[in-house]
Order: C-alpha cells, then structure tokens, then sequence
C-alpha cells in the first residue's frame, strides 16, 4: 500500500492535467495539407512542441495524392511522402494521443484554377463535365460557372481507383475515420453528363456520401465532410460558398446519422451546428483566420453543450481550425507571430490562421479550466 499510494496520486495528477475538459468538447482539432517529405521533421517538432500543450487531439491531414500509393503509382505526387515519413507522422502523434484523420478530396475539388488534380488527369473518363476546359487563366465568375471539377459519381469505374486509395492511406495512417471533403460541389447531376442527366441532385450527392460511408463502415471507420452542401444558401443568406444553390441540401435527410460534419463559416459564428445536431449529427465547428471569429466558435460549441438537453449534447462535438495553405507558410507564420504574441498588429496581420489558431485555443484552455 505505501508503494502504491504515491503511484495512485501520481495518476489522479497527470489524468487531471491531460484530461482537461474531456467531457466539454471531446474534439479538438486542426485541419492542414499534410506535409511534404522535407517539412515531416518541422511538422513533427510541431506535434510535441505547439499541438500537445495546447491538448489539440485531432489532426486532420490532407493527403489527397501526397503518398507514394502502391495500388494506384500513376496518381502520385511528384514528390510524396513515403511509408517511413508517414509513420514519423503517426508515431509522434500516437505518443500525444493525437488522432490523424486522412483526407482526400471525393466528389468535387477534382480541379482548381488552371490545374487538373491527379485523378482526372489519368482518367478524363471520370469526368463529370468533359465538356468544360480548364481555361488557360482562371476567373471567378466565368461561363462555364467552373469553380471546381467534380468526377461522376455514377460512373462504374470510379470507386474501384478512389476506395484503393482510401483503403492504402487508412492502413498506412492506422485511422479509424476518414475525410472525404465534399465541399463547394458546383458539378453534380451535370444536364450532358450520360449517366447524371436528369437526376435529383440531392440524391447523387447523398448517394455519394452513403456509398463512401459504408465502404468505410465495412471496416469500423467513420466518414467526416464539410458541411456546407447539406445547407440551404439562399433563404437562409449563407451564400453560394458557405451553403447549397443547386438544391443539395435535401440530401441532410437522406445521409446515415454517422457521418460527422464538419461545419465552417470563416467570417461569422453562424448557428448552424444546432441545425445539424438537431437532424441527429455529430458536428465539429470551423474557423479559419479571424481570430474573433474562432474565439466565437470556441464559446458557442460551450453554450451549445451546456444549454441542449443530454440527447443533443454530445453532438456538439468540438471546434477545428481549418489552414487552406501548405505547411511551410502556416509555419513561418506561426514561429514569427509566436516570437512576439503581445505586439501590435496590423488586421491584415491579425487575420491569418496561425493567429486564429493560438486564441481560439488559448481561449478553450480558459473556458475548460472554468468547467
């Protein structure tokens, strides 16, 4: 008994300090390209020096084709990551209790500006709308209303390259959730697509998410998307980005209860993590550069848990800070603004994502301590 004691009391310290507000909110997270084999070490140093203290517990890692695939070599990367550089990443994340969730692009963000990503560059046949070119320079709006391709997801090819991929960067990453993105999906039920013409464009899509979600259920892995195509955009005011113009939203009700949403509004808290706990999904809220914005994220997903009855509490499930660049830039800009936190800065200086990042998370720290 006088051996264990000391032990026992050991155990209540160090669960007290790394259990901070378990039961608040459950996800923590930070959602970044994975990076290139020579940022692994940087980002590594990242993990146990930035990610750990700050008790962030979820990584969500665009890989998209960043990986030497050994079931589909023709959609690497130039230059992706190794099986070693992978398990550095898994390795040190494991050693902080940090869960990595893979991602690559399914559906839509098959292109962007005047690039064809990898899996439409090798197979055009997927294509959604072949008859639209990618433009030699890129301008928002345009005719052909291009934002990004989409692949068909009626064609009969498709799942049998992309669930490949999913199944090799699942077993490489040992993930037990996947993220497929699905957001600002433009080309869906296109009207010269053979096969999609005519179709109800909320159907295709939930047909999509559903198809994905139980090729992953076959393996007790859990589907994530961004929430923004299962939203309304034009009642509601949320827009053409953040929400649905092309009637995708019906698809809410069509999509198994599993999948976890991912809910971003990047320049107002919208409430719209109530909407989706209230159709029965769990739902992670997601800033990206305003600090005040990922602040107010932080303290709505509080009050959301603490003023819902229990049925709906856990579904609001946490916050995640969303970084729409590569490694490298996010970094920099984090060890200069770490390097001098109380200076004065400029808005545009202060509205950037590595800023928005230490106080939306600085402020979790102060909430959760008041639990």
């Amino acid at each position: 008994m006088k051996n264990i004691l000391p032990f026992l009391i050991f155990l209540l310290c160090f669960n007290s300090i790394q259990g901070l507000a378990q039961d608040e909110l459950p996800i923590r997270g930070l959602a970044i390209a994975a990076p290139k084999p020579n940022e692994v070490d940087r980002f590594v140093k990242f993990i146990h020096e930035e990610l750990a203290p700050r008790h962030i517990n979820t990584l969500v890692l665009r890989v998209d084709y960043n990986y030497q695939f050994e079931s589909h070599p023709e959609l690497r990367d130039e230059v992706a990551l190794s099986r070693d550089e992978v398990k550095k990443l898994v390795a040190s994340s494991k050693q902080h209790g940090i869960k990595i969730i893979p991602q690559i692009n399914l559906l839509g963000h098959q292109s962007w500006g005047t690039e064809t990503e990898n899996l439409l560059t090798v197979y055009p046949e997927f294509d959604e709308t072949p008859h639209v070119q990618i433009p030699e320079k890129y301008v928002w709006p345009n005719p052909d209303g291009l934002y990004c391709k989409s692949y068909c997801p009626l064609h009969p090819g498709v799942h049998k390259v992309v669930f490949a991929l999913v199944d090799e960067i699942m077993e490489v990453f040992e993930a037990d959730a996947f993220h497929a993105g699905m957001d600002e999906v433009f080309y869906i039920g296109d009207d010269k697509c053979p096969r999609c013409q005519g179709r109800d464009k909320a159907e295709l899509f939930a047909g999509e998410v559903t198809k994905i979600r139980n090729h992953l259920a076959i393996s007790d892995q859990r589907l994530w998307i961004w929430g923004d195509r299962l939203l309304e955009g034009k009642t509601t005011g949320l827009g053409l980005w953040e929400a649905s113009y092309n009637s995708t939203h019906r698809a809410i009700d069509l999509i198994p209860k599993d999948v976890v949403i991912n809910d971003w509004h990047y320049e107002k808290p919208v409430g719209t993590p109530v909407y989706f706990g209230m159709k029965g999904f769990d739902v992670v809220s997601c800033s990206w550069r305003k600090p005040e914005v990922g602040i107010s994220h932080v303290e709505d997903m509080f009050l959301f848990r603490k003023n819902n009855p229990d049925e709906m509490k856990d579904r609001f499930a946490g916050v995640m800070l969303t970084v729409w660049s590569g490694v490298t830039p996010f970094l920099d800009g984090f060890d200069a603004y770490m390097a001098n936190p109380n200076q004065k800065l400029e808005e545009k200086e202060m509205n950037q994502p590595w800023v928005t990042f230490v106080k939306m998370f600085d402020r979790y720290g102060e909430l959760a301590q008041k639990e």
